[in-house]
């Protein structure tokens, strides 16, 4: 996202929509949840019954099943890079040679699909186990583990040849390269990353002890995603501009292409890109189990489904959806561009009307008086209790809604 939408200028913008959007909406998700003890469309219904408000709920639910086919379309290329890694298919070779591997794996269908169907298995397998026993179990483990080995990277990246027109890319912003899809793009990432407009923090925020902070809560969730997605620029941007022929607006690949040239241009390197990628596919997973739970949660408090057949009946049904995303890279011509269709789509648009309508109803219909009622349970002081009022009661859907209709009349 950073590199389509013009480096650093991108960066500050993304910033001040996780600091001034996102974490008020979280903190207004995480209320909703704790205060119902359900899913997004029982929330709602609890809280506004016999009202259309639970329709809220299930465009969230709605949105994380179908950013979810997609998204593991794309953390199924990890598993694929584990594998080339550990065949040494990327030692000795040029950029040129490694962008041509890439394009060949995406687009054959067949291999897109194995390995979307192989992490799909792996997110139902997990959800299946519940929160503590699998979400929790998998995560505590391995992700600081990726993280001292990103800082590794980031040490190397910095210190190639050409790094530091990819530091002034990364940290010297240019507004002149700002317009509305900029910003619109910064705002939608915020709430893709943070996981709001989705009902995601409104199904966790349904697992809170009422003793909990709730802000302190969205305020360390915030930051931990916001510093680790900071530290990866300063593993790419540097590389990126050392390796001749890449550009920075490359999208969703940019990783696939620029990594393997650090790894080549370091000892051991074939072995600490296995170990990245196999800790990039546990963070990409992160994702996805978040995604699954959202509707899983759903189909065991409103229907009574047991946890494993959800997982299942859902992931299932989301690993279909997402052969099209699959297939979107390869020959077949009429689904070209449906993955980009589907994350434009539910994340730009989908996601903040979803944060847009949570805010009017946590704010005006629920009320802002109840929300603080239920942040103070674990929080009784909250200083800034009348700044929170104000960003979530006006500054957020005021800004949320001028972008979507900007985006809308473009």
């Amino acid at each position: 996202m950073t590199g389509q939408n013009g480096g650093a200028a991108f960066v500050l913008i993304y910033l001040g929509c996780v600091l001034l959007i996102g974490v008020p909406v979280m903190i207004a998700e995480l209320s909703i949840g704790r205060r119902t003890g359900s899913d997004p469309v029982g929330a709602f219904k609890a809280l506004a019954p016999k009202t259309w408000w639970k329709a809220v709920g299930a465009l969230g639910v709605l949105t994380g099943f179908m950013i979810l086919s997609a998204y593991s379309v794309v953390a199924g290329w990890t598993l694929e890079y584990i594998w080339i890694l550990l065949s040494g298919q990327f030692s000795g070779v040029d950029a040129e040679t490694i962008g041509s591997i890439f394009n060949e794996f995406i687009a054959d269908g067949p291999s897109v699909i194995l390995c979307h169907f192989l992490f799909m298995a792996a997110t139902i397998w997990i959800v299946s186990g519940g929160i503590e026993g699998g979400i929790e179990k998998a995560t505590k483990i391995l992700m600081p583990v990726m993280v001292v080995l990103l800082l590794l990277l980031v040490l190397r990246a910095v210190t190639l040849p050409g790094a530091q027109a990819g530091l002034s890319f990364y940290l010297k912003p240019d507004f002149s390269k700002v317009d509305l899809s900029v910003v619109r793009s910064a705002l939608a990432h915020a709430f893709f990353t943070l996981s709001l407009g989705m009902g995601a923090m409104i199904t966790y925020g349904s697992y809170i002890s009422r003793s909990d902070n709730l802000v302190s809560s969205a305020i360390y969730v915030s930051l931990a995603d916001t510093l680790i997605a900071f530290l990866a620029g300063f593993a790419i941007f540097p590389a990126l501009f050392s390796v001749p022929g890449l550009s920075p607006d490359e999208g969703t690949g940019l990783i696939f292409l620029v990594l393997p040239n650090i790894f080549n241009a370091i000892p051991l390197g074939q072995l600490f890109g296995t170990a990245f990628f196999f800790l990039l596919a546990i963070a990409a997973l992160t994702s996805t189990i978040s995604l699954l739970e959202v509707v899983v949660a759903y189909f065991i408090d409103q229907r009574g489904w047991q946890r494993k057949s959800a997982a299942l009946l859902v992931g299932s049904s989301a690993f279909l959806v997402g052969i099209p995303s699959a297939l979107s890279n390869g020959s077949v011509s009429f689904l070209a561009g449906f993955m980009d269709g589907v994350f434009h789509y539910f994340i730009e648009v989908a996601l903040p009307v979803g944060a847009l309508l949570i805010c009017t109803f946590a704010s005006w219909k629920w009320g802002v008086h109840r929300a603080l009622e239920e942040i103070r349970s674990g929080y009784p002081s909250f200083p800034l209790a009348k700044l929170w009022s104000f960003l979530v009661r006006y500054a957020c859907p005021a800004a949320i809604a001028v972008i979507l209709v900007t985006s809308l009349t473009a």
